[in-house]
């Protein structure tokens, strides 16, 4: 594929920002409009009229209401710091750095809004059911990044059990940090991925 001239790149990069900003005002404006009539009682096209956009703009950005709410776009972001990890670095090493690498970086006010997130996926029956499937989309998310990194199959029992097990040590950490909101969350899930590597012991 022909690479972009070098006067066009600026422009792609300033079309990816600007489509990143959409999409935080988007969120932003939905969670404000959760907090202040509730999930329920909010429609689509209220977040479309406080965010200055159409409908169908929204439903560019999320597919869904309740993606609004699920989507981020930290995902991408752990699996290219997964993937530069040293080789040596087992798979639970290896996503401990990535997790922090990224989560490091979070603001106070984007760790706000990650709580904000979590505290209506527990509230709402709407969310946990979809919560469901972003489990699965995560797990063989992790299944595939973990089973290259070994040389191994992402359908083997073996590294869909791992990949479970770390998605479950992630979760655990965030249901104490809903327990506890004074806690720090990132030490929470280093702490929970440790246990994890040192085979669980109690």
């Amino acid at each position: 594929m022909r690479s972009l001239p070098e006067d066009d790149r600026p422009a792609v990069g300033l079309r990816e920002r600007k489509k990143a900003r959409t999409r935080a005002a988007i969120q932003q404006h939905a969670l404000r409009l959760f907090r202040e009539q509730g999930y329920q009682a909010t429609t689509v096209e209220q977040i479309a009229e406080a965010a200055e956009i159409s409908p169908s703009t929204f439903f560019r950005y999320f597919p869904t209401k309740e993606d609004v709410v699920l989507q981020d776009e930290y995902d991408p972001m752990i699996v290219e710091a997964f993937k530069a990890q040293p080789a040596e670095l087992s798979p639970i090493a290896a996503l401990r750095r990535a997790i922090a690498a990224v989560f490091s970086q979070l603001s106070a006010e984007e760790v706000a809004l990650q709580r904000e997130r979590f505290a209506l996926v527990r509230s709402v029956p709407e969310l946990r059911a979809r919560m469901l499937e972003e489990f699965a989309r995560n797990l063989q998310l992790i299944a595939e990044i973990v089973a290259d990194r070994v040389g191994r199959r992402p359908d083997e029992l073996a590294v869909r059990t791992l990949a479970g097990a770390l998605i479950g040590a992630v979760q655990a950490a965030l249901l104490t940090w809903a327990d506890d909101p004074a806690a720090d969350y990132l030490a929470l899930i280093d702490t929970a991925m440790a246990h994890l590597e040192a085979g669980l012991p109690l």
